[in-house]
């Protein structure tokens, strides 16, 4: 396994010593890993992460932990999974989803969050914080509770009720907030100066955007190493898609891929779009947005601490930003679990109702291939999902959860 060389930031491109405690730069820029990719090249191929594990951690020579660090529950290598229904519907020739709903706690988060916790263990670190619309707290829970590692985990009030079991299960310290993720970030903050947690807030440490660039090597390697011509992904923190980005490019370097790059196409909400806004008036990074509201947890992130990379991606790629309706996204998601006998989380079905509106546009083409990721199971927004379902029968408000219980 290979070591990183440096980390760097993504503003001002300072660096920084690997294997220490670190956060933002000081400019308040990301920190990203870096490689001696040309070193790598010379003893890694594509043929021997065949020969790896069937997950994430086949990519280890690219990823940050030593082998004895590694705090695993077998995330990674989701399925890629071909949408024929979908596609004679649409009119779409070459669609699939990517399905991270799979992953260990339910989503996506999952992959980064391992990555993030095993690096916490190299680094002795005993103390986590997050900020969190639901499912980064879930999987920090899991996996600081397999590193035996302190989880401090603050949510917005109103956050699924999956999320918030799931952590008390996981044994984290759970505080609900009366606001949304901003806010508990300022508590995170807080906290971290008192207490001395380690922030593992959306891009404010390097490691998360490790795990989470590995969806970039996987679609490649499930695509037999080339990229598809699209990939929809649903941008709350956007580091999925900033991590990809990243991926793609190392990928070009140990010369697996060529230099073509995938339409990258950030989806958010009518009631929550900063990334939308920004992108839509040309500008480099986006403003707060006020009163956001949707059903979709994950993308009611008002300003996202990446949206200049997120925003790079997206123009460099020739992909766009588009927002849809809460409505929009609940009825594709049913749709869908109809179709294709997907239950996405609101987040992949937004995605969904994107595609509908870009290839009615015009903007892509059917002979084009596709990549929806979807990044959580829709099994963990049945609240949302409940307001098109409401269940009216007779006594059903006094069982819990609606299981059958004695009367």
């Amino acid at each position: 396994m290979a070591k990183p060389t440096h980390l760097e930031c993504s503003l001002c491109k300072q660096t920084y010593a690997a294997g220490q405690v670190r956060h933002l730069c000081s400019c308040g820029g990301p920190l990203l890993v870096r490689y001696d990719l040309e070193a790598i090249r010379k003893s890694w191929s594509p043929a021997q992460v065949r020969e790896g594990p069937n997950n994430m951690w086949r990519y280890a020579p690219v990823l940050p932990p030593s082998q004895d660090s590694i705090v695993t529950l077998g995330e990674g290598m989701t399925p890629l999974i071909r949408a024929r229904h979908l596609e004679a519907r649409l009119g779409a020739q070459h669609l699939w989803i990517k399905d991270e709903g799979l992953n260990p706690t339910g989503s996506f988060k999952a992959r980064g969050l391992s990555c993030a916790v095993s690096m916490g263990v190299e680094l002795g670190v005993r103390q986590m914080a997050i900020p969190s619309a639901g499912n980064a707290a879930g999987a920090l829970a899991a996996y600081a509770a397999a590193a035996g590692i302190e989880a401090h985990i603050f949510m917005p009030r109103d956050v699924p009720q999956a999320n918030y079991i799931e952590c008390q299960a996981f044994g984290a310290v759970v505080t609900l907030v009366d606001g949304l993720i901003s806010d508990c970030a300022k508590l995170v903050a807080e906290g971290v100066e008192r207490h001395g947690w380690y922030d593992v807030s959306t891009l404010k440490e390097p490691y998360r955007i490790e795990g989470k660039k590995t969806m970039g090597y996987e679609v490649a390697e499930q695509f037999g190493w080339q990229l598809p011509d699209a990939i929809f992904y649903p941008t709350g923190g956007g580091v999925g898609m900033i991590g990809m980005w990243k991926a793609f490019d190392e990928m070009e370097t140990l010369g697996w891929i060529g230099a073509r790059r995938p339409k990258m196409i950030a989806v958010q909400v009518e009631g929550c779009q900063p990334v939308v806004r920004a992108f839509d008036r040309g500008e480099a990074r986006s403003q707060f947005w006020e009163n956001a509201s949707t059903v979709a947890a994950g993308l009611r992130v008002p300003k996202p601490l990446g949206d200049f990379l997120i925003l790079d991606a997206v123009r460099s790629s020739g992909g766009t930003a588009v927002a849809v309706s809460d409505a929009e996204l609940l009825d594709a998601g049913i749709q869908l679990a109809r179709e294709e006998g997907i239950f996405v989380a609101p987040e992949g079905a937004a995605c969904v109702a994107a595609l509908e509106k870009l290839l009615a546009a015009g903007f892509l083409q059917p002979a084009e291939r596709i990549v929806i990721y979807n990044t959580g199971s829709g099994l963990k927004y049945l609240e949302a999902y409940a307001t098109r379902f409401p269940r009216t029968g007779s006594g059903e408000q006094d069982k819990l959860g609606g299981l059958i219980t004695p009367r």
